[in-house]
């Protein structure tokens, strides 16, 4: 299916591609829904090329590689549903244009089962790397269209942060991901650790590094950042918090080409510059690798990094001060207005864990609990993509609309788009979807935070047992 808009009797379609050129066989150049979207971004053409370039054999069987990774991308869209959900939607609705020129012949014999085994089995079999390499083309598809920059320095900014997932308590993951232990002992749930990249304006996320969070060998935030700067778009600046704010860290993107505005604490702040700190600073010196810097990093003896560090009040706690270092040639008004854009992946992060149900895996191997996380930030990134759309019809921010609400309207409407019979439907159905995503806006304060956090409610709690006794 296709759609084009017309608005005010002009047709907008050639005007703006939002999103990404249709193949050879469409009559517009944009399709809204989210299989539509993922097939304009993850074509059939691609499993080909895929499995040629692997010298893999093509599977022509009903749950081919590109409908099994549409199905378990459709899971997360949905909240994490069952394989039967999967399989159901599946039956109910075709595999379509997934299924490539060559579809199962069982499609034409109505044969297909409605049992998980089979999709259970595609699951396991599905390759990794199939997994990683869809991933990175959606994010380079979607992005090269809705990724607007800093209007200032016209540049794309990424804010890095990390997080922790619990896993299944299973052998394998139990060898890979230790649970770790606490005052009362060994913890039950394997834990990984995870960085991962955000768009600070769209949204949108890279593809994340990950490593075990306890164990004999953990690995730290800055290290999985470190792996992951390769996959940042070469002009990208790179916005951290002082858990960043580092030497190693830091080297390594000046290493890489990218600028960078990291935070730093009060005592390393000190010793870099030399001196006691003023209440306002803006002085350009060069960072020098220290003596704990070079016992943890051997490689790192002799480095320096050119750069500034500001000073300047924090303007969400009266009385402290923030310390910054960066490389970008900016007021330090405007730096700070870069910092300030951090707080943008803590309702990222949330999104992440609890929207699209990813607080909690439930692989229970190495290989699934790899295509499972890379496969649902496939999802959260053809959510943030129909955010910036919806965006940008209504004039106003993807970060003004609510992700959540965005999800909910998708999951609601995919199946009516998936049965439209003709374009005409179709694009009934799509506006009617767009206009109620629009509708979708966060509330305004009437005084606003400096810093836009978001704050993670503390959850419910039992009545205390005396309260319970009394009544």
């Amino acid at each position: 299916m296709s759609l084009g808009f017309v608005e005010g009797g002009v047709d907008k379609t050639k005007q703006v591609s939002y999103v990404l050129e249709m193949p050879s066989s469409s009559t517009s150049p944009e399709s809204r829904d989210m299989l539509g979207m993922f097939q304009k971004a993850v074509p059939p053409s691609f499993f080909d090329n895929w499995h040629r370039q692997h010298n893999q054999v093509r599977n022509n069987s009903v749950y081919s590689t590109g409908v099994v990774v549409w199905l378990m991308i459709w899971q997360r869209l949905q909240g994490a549903r069952t394989l039967a959900a999967a399989v159901q939607y599946l039956l109910q609705h075709g595999a379509g244009d997934l299924m490539g020129p060559n579809p199962c012949k069982r499609w034409s014999e109505d044969t297909v089962s409605a049992g998980t085994t089979s999709y259970c089995e595609a699951r396991q079999k599905l390759p990794t790397l199939v997994a990683r390499d869809v991933m990175d083309r959606i994010v380079e598809q979607l992005q090269r269209e809705i990724q607007p920059a800093y209007p200032v320095l016209r540049r794309p900014i990424f804010v890095v942060d990390g997080t922790s997932l619990q896993m299944p308590c299973t052998p394998e993951l139990e060898k890979a991901f230790s649970p770790g232990r606490n005052q009362h002992g060994e913890n039950h749930w394997p834990v990984m650790r995870l960085v991962v990249f955000h768009d600070v304006f769209s949204g949108m996320s890279l593809r994340p590094s990950w490593g075990p969070y306890y164990g004999d060998a953990p690995v730290s935030e800055q290290s999985l950042a470190e792996q992951a700067l390769s996959r940042l778009p070469a002009d990208a600046v790179v916005v951290g918090d002082g858990n960043f704010g580092i030497f190693a860290f830091a080297h390594a993107v000046q290493q890489s080409q990218r600028l960078m505005v990291l935070r730093l604490t009060e005592v390393r702040a000190s010793k870099i510059l030399g001196r006691e700190l003023g209440a306002r600073e803006d002085v350009k010196l060069t960072w020098t690798a220290s003596r704990w810097d070079c016992k943890a990093h051997p490689e790192l003896a002799g480095a320096t990094i050119s750069g500034r560090l500001i000073v300047c009040p924090n303007p969400s706690r009266p009385g402290e001060s923030l310390y910054l270092f960066t490389t970008l040639d900016l007021r330090w008004e405007q730096v700070l207005d870069v910092y300030k854009l951090r707080w943008n992946i803590e309702t990222d992060l949330r999104s992440l864990k609890r929207t699209v149900e990813l607080h909690k895996l439930t692989a229970k191997s190495l290989e699934m609990v790899e295509k499972e996380l890379l496969l649902a930030f496939a999802a959260y990134n053809l959510v943030r993509a129909v955010m910036c759309i919806t965006a940008r019809r209504a004039g106003v921010k993807p970060r003004d609309l609510s992700f959540s609400f965005i999800q909910t309207v998708l999951s609601a409407a995919l199946p009516g788009l998936d049965q439209a019979q003709n374009d005409d439907e179709f694009r009934q159905r799509m506006e009617r979807m767009l206009r109620f995503a629009a509708q979708g806006k966060l509330p305004k304060r009437q005084r606003p935070r400096s810093y836009p956090r978001v704050v993670w409610g503390r959850g419910g709690s039992f009545p205390s047992p005396s309260r319970t006794n009394k009544k």
